[in-house]
């Protein structure tokens, strides 16, 4: 039969509780006067032989004075009190009386003690009462065990101070470590820094433990700041903190601002091959993330995998938000799969995070099974989830499941749409120019009490721009204006987008509109659609200036709107012109591109308009190459569209360019192995352009 108090020191002193789970990140502290006797790179006394991951903590540490306290198994001892220990077959008559002899019936009445000192009243009286009538003489190890097991932060100090007062013992600052423990249990740490400040008033010097206890105790409470000022204290009272405590350290300097420090531990642990627990990995994940720093993120998940260690779904969670705001959706995917290969069961934070990972990177059907599969089990949704999702709905066009969503988050009972919510869902219905479910929106945006934005207006223009709807086109805008919003470039931009949809006969009821809210860019949608002669170069520098005007976020789209605009109303040379001067500001880079084997245009950023205004002046340069300059053309040419369809449309440029191909009796053809590349050979290329110049020669 093994002795308890004497096996199992940590389990009296030190039991594993789990660390509190922070999300906030708190001011950098600064480093007071520990770091004049502590350096985090120097080397420790005892390095630990390998880094890794365990269940031990700040709070599992086992203090060397405690170690050194281990009770006498002597039977001549006189502080035992109990006899050597015998080997004893346990089928014997005599077994069963000499096991309630034993420790183990001892332990097991100090357990129940303990019980009873919790439930009795919180005064000395009663507690005195209880200790009295244990039936038998408590020795130091007793008082130990008795205090370590008890719950009750209101007579734990009671306790404590009959049991110095009747035992007299020999290491008093043991019996003050585990009456810590009971406020750490609780969260107690004020409780517990005034114990301490008791101990010094007795003359009671501070232990490892000690200070191990009220930094457990602080990170328990959530306030890593004192946890970083009880660990600052330590050199004070002659206490230096082992590899356990420092690795700890890792995760209060963290979570209390400290970056700096908290990472110059982390690589001393790594050199030094500490001992880290999961929480302190997991707020190393939250310090890379929260710094930008994603590869850090998978660097530290990495190498947890490479000890053999399973990450907690903590970490899952933490690392599946960061990839979210990376905008990695497929590594979260991969962390995902692994959460799930090692048995754990998503929860809420999990969902929540691929929703935003998959909403943010418009992984579309992904962040619908997580939805559709966060509705099985019965997980509600916040408004911000439910509006992550419309978004990205109005962003890929799925006009269906945006309505399923909104109505689903009407009848959830306990999420509220709000003004976000409205404009996803008029973004979704104006981009495909259901004019009557826009307008319905609208109206319950306003009756919700939301005034309509910028951004819902532009919507509202874009869809009564598709659905041909020009007058309503110019009334919105007028309202705009007697709302007092000043037209930005992106609604701007979207005026002229409508332009490009409007029949020619009613162009000018938008051009007021276009002079209003910008007048540089009415100066130039003038001077196109009013065929206003001007000098050379005038036009260029009009454009020019609009150009130095804008954002860049909104440059190509303006200038493919005009090139749109320019084939609309067949004025080719100016949608040339505009498309140099896109060269020239490098807006359009990156059109063609030449190789030993192969000469391509890249056409997949472009706009109709603009796409095939280049694919004319790719021709002409070809032609120049081909029959002025004798210069020899590569095995093959190439024109690239891309092989994606618009969002909303079920129509892409591979499609419009395959049929105006033919209408060329151009001879690329489209690859069958590279979708959206339409190829040919030199010698058609050539053959073609030749066939072009003698018609183009017979026709003038």
């Amino acid at each position: 039969m093994s002795f308890h108090l004497s096996s199992s020191p940590s389990s009296l002193l030190h039991d594993p509780l789990p660390l509190c789970n922070l999300l906030s990140v708190y001011p950098k502290s600064t480093p007071r006067s520990f770091f004049c006797n502590y350096n985090p790179n120097s080397s420790p006394s005892h390095p630990r032989n390998l880094l890794q991951v365990s269940h031990v903590s700040v709070q599992e540490a086992i203090p060397q004075e405690t170690q050194s306290e281990k009770p006498t198994l002597d039977a001549n001892s006189p502080d035992s009190g109990f006899k050597s220990y015998v080997w004893v077959n346990p089928k014997s008559p005599r077994a069963s009386q000499l096991r309630r002899k034993s420790y183990d019936s001892r332990y097991s009445s100090l357990v129940k003690l303990a019980e009873s000192l919790d439930a009795c009243a919180a005064n000395e009286i009663d507690v005195c009462d209880v200790i009295t009538g244990f039936g038998g003489k408590l020795f130091e190890q007793d008082a130990v065990v008795t205090l370590n097991n008890m719950t009750n932060p209101e007579t734990a100090p009671i306790v404590l101070n009959n049991l110095l007062e009747t035992l007299k013992p020999s290491r008093e600052v043991i019996l003050y470590n585990v009456t810590m423990k009971v406020f750490r249990k609780s969260k107690d740490l004020e409780k517990s820094e005034k114990l301490f400040d008791e101990m010094l008033e007795r003359g009671v010097k501070p232990d490892n433990a000690t200070f191990t206890t009220l930094i457990s105790c602080a990170r328990q409470c959530g306030l890593p700041k004192r946890a970083v000022e009880w660990f600052e204290k330590m050199p004070l009272h002659g206490c230096e903190p082992d590899n356990v405590t420092l690795a700890a350290m890792i995760d209060a300097y963290g979570r209390a601002g400290n970056v700096e420090m908290a990472l110059s531990l982390y690589d001393r642990a790594r050199t030094e091959k500490w001992r880290i627990d999961p929480v302190t990995f997991s707020t190393l994940i939250r310090i890379y993330g929260y710094s930008g720093n994603y590869d850090g993120c998978l660097n530290i998940y990495e190498e947890m995998k490479s000890l053999g260690v399973k990450p907690n779904l903590v970490i899952y969670n933490r690392l599946l938000d960061s990839m979210g705001k990376a905008k990695r959706p497929w590594q979260a995917k991969i962390i995902h799969k692994d959460l799930l290969t090692n048995g754990f069961e998503p929860n809420w934070n999990t969902y929540a995070a691929l929703i935003r990972a998959y909403g943010r990177a418009r992984y579309g059907d992904d962040a619908l099974v997580i939805y559709r599969e966060m509705k099985e089990k019965g997980l509600e949704l916040t408004v911000i989830l439910y509006n992550t999702l419309l978004s990205m709905c109005a962003d890929i066009g799925y006009v269906d499941e945006a309505f399923e969503i909104f109505q689903d988050m009407k009848s959830s009972g306990t999420c509220v749409p709000d003004s976000w919510t409205f404009s996803s869902l008029i973004t979704v219905y104006s981009c495909c120019g259901r004019v009557s479910e826009a307008e319905a929106a609208l109206v319950q945006m306003k009756e919700a009490g939301f005034e309509p934005t910028l951004f819902v207006l532009t919507s509202v223009i874009q869809c009564y721009g598709k659905a041909k709807q020009v007058d309503d086109v110019v009334r919105t805008f007028e309202e705009v204006l007697e709302l007092g919003i000043t037209p930005d470039d992106r609604f701007c931009g979207c005026l002229l987008n409508v332009m490009t949809q409007t029949p020619r006969e009613e162009i000018s009821k938008l051009i007021g509109c276009v002079e209003k809210a910008k007048p540089k860019l009415g100066q130039v949608v003038k001077m196109l659609v009013e065929e206003e002669n001007c000098e050379e170069g005038v036009f260029k520098k009009e454009a020019s200036e609009l150009i130095d005007s804008i954002g860049s976020d909104v440059k190509k789209a303006y200038l493919n709107c005009l090139i749109d605009l320019c084939v609309n109303l067949n004025k080719l040379e100016r949608a040339c012109e505009i498309l140099q001067l896109g060269l020239e500001y490098d807006i359009y880079s990156g059109l063609q591109s030449k190789s030993a084997t192969q000469w391509s245009l890249h056409l997949k950023s472009l706009s109709l308009g603009a796409a095939l205004t280049a694919l004319h002046v790719w021709m002409n340069d070809l032609s120049e190459v081909a029959l002025t300059s004798g210069e020899e053309f590569p095995p093959l040419l190439g024109i690239n569209t891309g092989h994606g369809k618009h969002k909303y449309s079920d129509k892409g440029l591979a499609a419009v360019f395959e049929s105006h191909l033919k209408e060329l009796n151009a001879p690329f053809h489209e690859a069958p192995d590279k979708v959206g590349w339409f190829l040919t050979t030199s010698v058609a290329a050539k053959a073609w352009l030749e066939s072009r110049r003698s018609s183009a020669e017979v026709s003038a």
